[in-house]
This record gives C-alpha cells, structure tokens and sequence, in this order.
C-alpha cells in the first residue's frame, strides 16, 4: 500500500502549481511500483484548503494552465488508478481539496470536518468538479443554497447526504482509514478495480438497468479467468482464507 501526505501544513495544504505536479508525480510512482491501494491525506489539522491563492495576481492568473494543464489530468489521474484509493478527510477540504476527495474511491471524514467551496467570496465557481458531483448527491437546490450561502458541510453532514463513505471522530480517522486500505490492499484488487470502472462507466453513460446488467456479466466473466478467481473458489471449497494477488 502507498501512502500520500500533504505537507504544508502552514497553509492548511493549500496546493499551488508546484505542489499538484508533485501529488500527480506520486501518484504516478505508485502506479509505476504496483501499489496495490493508495491512502491520500493530509498533515496537521486539514486536509487540503484548496488552492493557495496567497500569491496570485488575478489579473495574470492562467486559470486554464492551473485547472485544465494541472488540476483535471491529477484527477483523472485518481479516478483511474488501477487499485483502490482511500482519503482521510480532516478540518477543511475545500475548493481542490474537495475535488481530491471527489476523485478517490473511498473517502473518510472527521466529524467536524468543513466541506464546500465557498468561491462566492472571491467571485469565482466551483470547479474541481464540484458542479457535477453536488447536483448528484444533493439535486440542484441544495447545490444552488451552498453556492449562494458559502455554507459549508461538516462531515457528519457530508456522509449523512451521501457524498462521502463514513463519519468518524477525528481521533479515528487516520487509523481506520489505514486499516481499510490495508484490508483492501490485500483483496482481489483486479476485482475491485472493474467495479471501480464499471461504477465510473454507469455514472457516465448513464446505463439503463438491462446494459447495466449485461455489462456486469461482462466484467464477471472476464474475472473468471483470473487467478484470484480461482483462487477465491479453491479456498472456500477447502474452507481455508483466501491469499490474493490481484491478478
């Protein structure tokens, strides 16, 4: 399993230009030495504070170079990670930090986490893919009253309205985030990662109930060749515990 920290702790891991070329770099090594699970978190109290803006003139501002050259191929870049991907939510996830969170598999918060993109304030939009992932969890409405109230989502209430996996105090979440990335590292990891696909699949094209199915049994018979199939049928029959490989 790898592991990936934020570290900037003094801007909440704020991520510049610098920082995401950095995260997509890793998360390329990761890939590159076959981590079979990847843990995304960040040190000290947040998770990540969005974009560091400290030092930006919006009159220069490349905005496509930022979001379109950096931000969108990083997080597509998670999302289609070969294996699953974990996150560990503290204190603020906003702006960019919210679309890491949107790009990883599964995703764990503190309680009291603070979750939105409260752009109002600055003139700007959502962007890291909030638009989108707001209007399917929440319909319009409620997207709408964050965008014009800036409110922002504890954890709790995150969870609660089926953006995120679980809720937890934030003494728990480091441990228990690590404990289910290392529980999945040692799964059929080629399993979980066409689920993976086949879910970003029904997202996308938005499959009817039938193709949905059809594609299922696809996904099925194409794992049937695999080792850990058949290594997942030989240990229930010999009533042993499965040793996978996810291969």
């Amino acid at each position: 399993m790898a592991t990936i920290t934020l570290r900037n702790a003094a801007v909440r891991n704020a991520v510049d230009e610098e920082a995401l070329r950095a995260l997509d770099a890793a998360y390329r090594r990761a890939e590159a030495d076959g981590a079979r699970a990847v843990l995304l978190q960040g040190e000290g109290r947040a998770f990540c504070a969005g974009r560091d803006i400290s030092r930006v003139d919006p009159r220069t501002d490349d905005v496509p170079g930022y979001l379109d050259g950096l931000l969108a191929p990083l997080l597509r870049r998670i999302a289609d990670f070969p294996a699953p991907t974990f996150a560990a939510a503290q204190g603020a996830c906003l702006g960019v930090g919210l679309g890491l969170l949107i790009a990883t598999d599964v995703v764990y918060v503190a309680d009291d986490a603070k979750i939105g993109s409260p752009f109002g304030a600055l003139g700007a939009a959502l962007d890291s893919g909030g638009h989108a992932f707001f209007l399917e969890r929440l319909g319009a409405h409620r997207t709408l009253d964050l965008v014009y109230t800036g409110r922002l989502l504890t954890g709790a209430e995150a969870v609660a309205g089926g953006l995120f996996s679980r809720s937890m105090s934030p003494d728990e979440l480091a441990p228990r985030t690590r404990e289910a990335a290392i529980a999945a590292a040692s799964g059929p990891t080629a399993a979980f990662v066409a689920s993976k696909r086949l879910l970003w699949r029904l997202r996308t094209e938005r499959l009817g109930f039938w193709d949905a199915l059809d594609a299922e049994s696809s996904v099925q018979a194409t794992l049937s060749t695999t080792e850990d199939y058949r290594e997942g049928f030989a240990a229930f029959q010999q009533r042993r515990a499965p040793v996978f490989r996810g291969r």
